[in-house]
């Protein structure tokens, strides 16, 4: 072999190896996008039709695979341990990467994922029912430092709603109790047949019964007021502007993924979630399209498993962190 023809191989081979990890030939069959919540629910909503615009963009089938189960948990350790190629992916959500450290999890949400894009955010909203005397937050306030410890708030347990309660209680100096739920939909029920007082509900879950006046709405968890609710005044506006907590979703891979095929799924996610098509049909799902760079979603989830995780120790949670 002469010495200009092993140029020639070595030369071949490194092309090759740079074009098969350009994100150029991905993908090559199907993509299986993990969702760690059961068919029919809210983030299940938004993997299906962002699957269906993927395939069409991707050139291959983008199929779902609901692992329910351990609110969220189930599914995000199935990509964790997954191979790093960009054919398992993660319809993530704050649930189980930021919002759940009350137990040691099977995963590590910074070290063992890599990020594509978030693609939908929105808040919860500070729900009452219609009987209590109240008709703003300063009024829910003032009612309850009149009566510390007498109100009972729904929460689904360890998570969104009792993190939320949490905070709540930080920021504005009130104690009430909670009455504990197996998910979002039996809570709320509760709470419009007057059983308990008060809630932090997601938006998806609870706009209908605000707008129909089966509850009473008095702020969402943000710096802006909603599109899909807005008479309803955002946190910064009650003089609660550390009362920030929004629910996102975002499209993750295992930790290791190239950074060609991440940049691939990155680019294609922005330009399918933005199409006014996906914001339409997110907004019937009372979210809006969030989408952004991969180191952006990056610090999100740093700077929010940080916030949730400095709560629970102050409050003497048991944060397994």
């Amino acid at each position: 072999m002469t010495l200009s023809f092993f140029r020639i191989i070595v030369a071949g081979t490194l092309l090759c190896t740079t074009f098969c990890v350009s994100g150029q030939t991905y993908p090559a069959k199907t993509v299986r996008l993990v969702v760690g919540w059961p068919p029919g629910g809210a983030a299940d909503g938004v993997a299906r039709p962002l699957a269906l615009k993927l395939s069409e963009v991707l050139g291959r089938p983008v199929v779902v695979d609901n692992r329910g189960g351990a609110t969220g948990t189930i599914g995000a350790s199935v990509v964790a341990k997954s191979p790093a190629d960009g054919y398992t992916l993660l319809l993530g959500t704050s649930n189980e990467l930021v919002l759940s450290p009350y137990e040691k999890m099977p995963y590590d949400p910074v070290e063992d994922f890599a990020p594509a894009s978030t693609v939908i955010a929105f808040p919860s909203v500070l729900v009452v029912h219609p009987s209590l005397p109240v008709k703003s937050v300063k009024e829910l306030v003032a009612f309850m430092r009149a009566r510390p410890g007498k109100l009972n708030f729904a929460t689904t347990g360890a998570g969104t709603s009792h993190l939320i309660g949490e905070l709540f209680k930080s920021r504005s100096g009130v104690s009430f109790g909670y009455v504990a739920y197996k998910g979002g939909g039996p809570a709320i029920i509760d709470l419009i047949g007057g059983h308990v007082e008060a809630m932090f509900a997601t938006l998806p879950s609870a706009v209908a019964y605000v707008k129909s006046g089966k509850l009473r709405g008095l702020m969402v968890t943000d710096r802006k007021r909603s599109v899909t609710a807005p008479d309803l005044p955002a946190a910064t506006e009650v003089g609660l502007p550390d009362m920030l907590a929004l629910t996102w979703n975002g499209v993750l891979a295992p930790r290791g993924t190239p950074p060609a095929i991440l940049d691939r799924l990155q680019r294609d996610i922005v330009a399918v979630m933005n199409t006014q098509e996906m914001k339409e049909r997110m907004l019937l799902h009372a979210a809006e399209v969030t989408t952004g760079s991969r180191d952006e979603f990056a610090k999100i989830i740093r700077d929010d498993l940080a916030q949730w995780t400095k709560l629970i120790k102050a409050a003497g949670l048991h944060a397994g962190r």
